[in-house]
């Protein structure tokens, strides 16, 4: 009896899940899932990496106790993931589940040679659900639902295994942990009657246990990287990402286009503000969110990476276009903030600004050059904003790491990231404004039909 319940632990832990590779294409209805387009074109060439589900934490201590039931030093030692302080909570249900139940899950491609030990996080990114209606939707999309995931997908740019392609990660055990409930990995609460889960914090730390199982807690380097709503999770998540590993382990942090400002938008309305209200107040974000932040600003205020990147701990690089092309399109000139369609075609396509929407947007390149004033201040820390209309960029190969792909001072975002990380040296690049950089990637956006 006790060696089945053992191999429903060891089922439980390796069971992997899929639903075939889905290319996304954008369109002006689809904003919060702009990230898409932080995904490289899936190609013959590309490593192929498959879908692994995390199994629940209740589910696994369930085991542990039926195998160990009288013995409770052995089942500490037998069920070390289940039982590490991160995860004991004896109210409520425990299992890490996405907005519709299902098991969340992630891709690993292990590392070898000098990069054995070494390990890379990359939080996926896709706008979050503020309200019971959006997430009502979000819960049938791959974005809510490992029902609906890709069985595989393409690790391109950072995630890449080629050395040409990535040079200084290309060989390290690289993980996307995927995102599936629409608040950024702190949500914690649920709604029985739509059937909601919002677990996000759970799914994160038990990825994290799970990850730890398969070989992370040896890790001598690790690295937490995101992007867009993935990197605004790495950022409420750096700390506790350094608090995993002893202190012998290099741990340090990247933010790709998770740099959200608390701006206003083109009518002087909040529109991001009062989308992030929505998603911290449904989804039981305050208590997950760091107290040295909470402690004197609304839990809103403290969604906001401007009010929480100076005072992060653990070593964080900021990567960030100054024209950031999600927060062009929901956060700033959203059709709700420009009824009469002013803004309409220079939000698809900066080319078609004129030069009064163009100052607009530089205003909003000064406003985020001010938030992160503080935060480059600190040696530990890098940064590297450059002049681009862009989203995401280090998952594309062609932003990350090519021939062509975006410089500053004739240094690319690979080598940044990799100087930075490595402390070969101090990385702090800030682009002139637009139209100065040609070596930009801008995104250019197709009407709706």
């Amino acid at each position: 009896m006790k060696l089945w319940w053992v191999g429903i632990v060891i089922s439980l832990v390796f069971s992997k899940w899929a639903n075939g590779f889905v290319e996304h294409s954008f369109n002006e209805t689809e904003l919060s899932f702009l990230e898409a387009y932080g995904e490289s074109k899936v190609g013959a060439n590309y490593l192929m990496v498959g879908l692994t589900l995390i199994p629940g934490a209740g589910a696994k201590r369930a085991a542990c106790i039926a195998v160990f039931p009288e013995n409770f030093a052995l089942l500490l030692l037998a069920c070390d993931t289940v039982f590490s302080a991160s995860l004991i909570v004896i109210k409520g249900p425990e299992t890490p589940i996405c907005l519709d139940g299902t098991l969340p899950g992630y891709h690993l491609h292990r590392g070898y040679g000098s990069g054995a030990n070494s390990w890379l996080i990359q939080l996926e990114g896709g706008g979050w659900c503020n309200s019971i209606r959006n997430c009502v939707y979000r819960k049938t999309t791959r974005r809510g639902s490992s029902r609906f995931m890709e069985k595989n997908i393409a690790f391109t740019g950072i995630l890449s295994n080629k050395a040409e392609e990535n040079p200084d990660f290309f060989n390290w055990n690289r993980v996307k942990l995927r995102y599936c409930d629409g608040a950024s990995f702190t949500g914690d609460g649920e709604d029985k009657a739509r059937q909601l889960q919002f677990r996000g914090q759970r799914i994160w730390l038990s990825a994290m246990e799970d990850l730890k199982s398969k070989g992370m807690r040896y890790a001598k380097q690790a690295l937490l990287s995101g992007c867009s709503a993935g990197g605004l999770a790495a950022i409420l998540h750096c700390d506790e990402f350094r608090g995993l590993f002893p202190r012998t382990t290099k741990v340090k942090c990247l933010s790709d286009a998770g740099l959200f400002l608390d701006a206003p938008d083109v009518s002087g309305g909040r529109t991001l503000r009062n989308l992030y209200n929505g998603v911290v107040g449904l989804q039981g974000v305050q208590h997950n969110l760091p107290r040295f932040c909470t402690n004197h600003l609304d839990p809103t205020s403290c969604f906001f990476p401007q009010n929480l990147i100076a005072n992060i701990q653990t070593p964080l690089f900021i990567l960030n276009a100054a024209y950031d092309s999600w927060q062009i399109q929901s956060s700033l000139a959203p059709a709700s903030a420009d009824p009469a369609g002013f803004w309409h075609e220079c939000r698809l396509n900066h080319a078609k600004c004129t030069p009064s929407q163009i100052n607009f947007l530089q205003g909003f390149r000064n406003q985020m050059l001010n938030a992160v004033k503080r935060f480059s201040m600190s040696n530990k820390n890098g940064l590297f904003i450059n002049s681009c209309f862009a989203h995401c960029q280090t998952e594309r190969q062609d932003t990350w790491f090519a021939d062509d792909s975006p410089v500053i001072g004739k240094k690319a975002i690979a080598i940044a990231v990799g100087d930075w990380y490595f402390d070969r040296t101090s990385v702090k690049a800030v682009d002139c404004p637009y139209p100065c950089d040609n070596s930009c990637h801008n995104l250019v956006f197709q009407r709706a039909n």
